[in-house]
């Protein structure tokens, strides 16, 4: 079977899935905008060929490029787990000929207004919202809708540009900073827990689904630099108080009638129980998340992820044998990292616990915690009980300290 990754070296979860269909037996060809040779090795030794192409975001063209370049060939899959890429990955389907979510399917997917019609029309309980592409417009549905609200993009990957609004004073504050979206969803302002529900479907069918707790929820962790966000992927999903929330992800499969491949949604539960849906995107989640889900069963969800696109089979017994808390972290100062204290005495204490050392070494420049959740590295952790998993969270999110300067 022949398949077409898109952008197989970036985001850094992407050389695992093409390691995934390779190793099922697919014949790999990588297509991105870099060269074949800037490439990490663990995807570049995976891939049968490679396709650069001008832009990945030029669509039009990156489509002609392609077909060039295959000269005829059949393609079996044209596969994408980086949002961005979505409405490419349709459009080279449809041009080629294979399956998959074609670009009027895959739009739900992209366009949160038009996910959340689909998904009303369905039953499903959603944030009250409207679309905006003035500053007028905006006024107008923040005022029908009722403060406090949400502005985000229509076409957003998770927290980026998404502002909570308690009032006209915040509204006229966050408005300038939108003047680059070209259209936002104004919705209604859910306050509870904030949770993920996560698949591998084989033809509509939920064959593993995970679900992680966001510790605080996003948009409070992407608003304070000194916070160290946690992501939980809790062993027991079926616990009565998230019954519910699985229940819709479910019923959100079917209304939008996904087909084979991962999904990443998000969906809430409030301090009454009601749970709401947030969003969904068509593609696995990003932040090493899938990592989590391997330490947490014991299973290469990439590779199962791959024999559900490329051969319609999910082949691994599923037993949740672990809470895995990542756990990341912002360097306090500017410029390079130049002391981490508390590690060693973690370490210590948990050594047998934590599955993943990613912090960034002294001497790394620090990132930017505003553009990525991995900040400036993580510890990941695992653990039967969720109390104990919390705990431990709790300390490396607190005891562990990274210093730039």
């Amino acid at each position: 079977m022949n398949v077409l990754m898109l952008s197989p070296g970036y985001p850094a979860e992407m050389p695992e899935f093409t390691r995934g269909l390779a190793e099922v037996g697919a014949t790999v060809i990588g297509v991105g905008d870099q060269p074949a040779g800037a490439l990490p090795d663990r995807a570049r030794r995976h891939l049968a060929a490679y396709v650069q192409v001008r832009s990945l975001f030029d669509e039009a063209g990156a489509v002609a490029e392609v077909r060039a370049a295959l000269g005829g060939r059949s393609i079996d899959r044209v596969e994408s787990n980086w949002e961005p890429l979505m409405l490419l990955a349709a459009r080279l389907r449809e041009a080629l000929g294979s399956p998959g979510l074609t670009v009027e399917q895959t739009i739900p997917f992209r366009d949160k207004e038009t996910m959340k019609r689909k998904l009303d029309a369905a039953g499903i309980r959603t944030p009250r919202h409207e679309s905006a592409t003035t500053i007028a417009q905006c006024w107008s549905a923040a005022e029908r809708i009722g403060f406090p609200v949400i502005l985000k993009p229509i076409a957003g990957a998770g927290s980026a540009d998404t502002y909570r609004c308690d009032g006209p004073d915040d509204l006229r504050d966050v408005l300038p900073r939108l003047r680059h979206v070209p259209e936002v969803s104004v919705e209604e302002f859910v306050d509870g827990d904030e949770y993920t529900f996560d698949t591998v479907t084989v033809r509509g069918e939920i064959r593993y689904y995970n679900v992680a707790w966001y510790r605080p929820r996003p948009l409070i962790a992407r608003t304070s630099e000194w916070i160290s966000p946690q992501v939980i992927a809790l062993r027991e999903p079926d616990r009565p108080e998230l019954a519910d929330g699985v229940r819709m992800g479910f019923d959100v499969i079917r209304a939008l009638g996904f087909e084979s491949g991962f999904t990443h949604m998000e969906w809430y539960r409030k301090r009454d129980g009601e749970v709401v849906f947030g969003e969904i995107g068509a593609r696995a989640p990003g932040a090493h998340q899938v990592d989590q889900m391997n330490y947490a069963c014991d299973f290469d969800v990439y590779r199962e992820w791959a024999r559900a696109v490329v051969r319609g089979e999910f082949g691994a017994v599923i037993q949740r044998k672990y809470n895995v808390a990542t756990v990341y972290k912002r360097a306090q100062g500017q410029g390079r990292i130049h002391a981490v204290e508390g590690l060693q005495e973690l370490l210590h204490r948990y050594g047998g616990a934590v599955v993943w050392n990613a912090l960034l070494p002294v001497g790394a420049m620090r990132r930017n915690w505003k553009q990525t959740l991995v900040s400036d590295g993580f510890l990941m952790l695992r653990h039967p009980e969720i109390a104990t998993t919390l705990a431990m969270a709790d300390e490396v999110g607190t005891r562990l300290r990274l210093y730039a300067g």
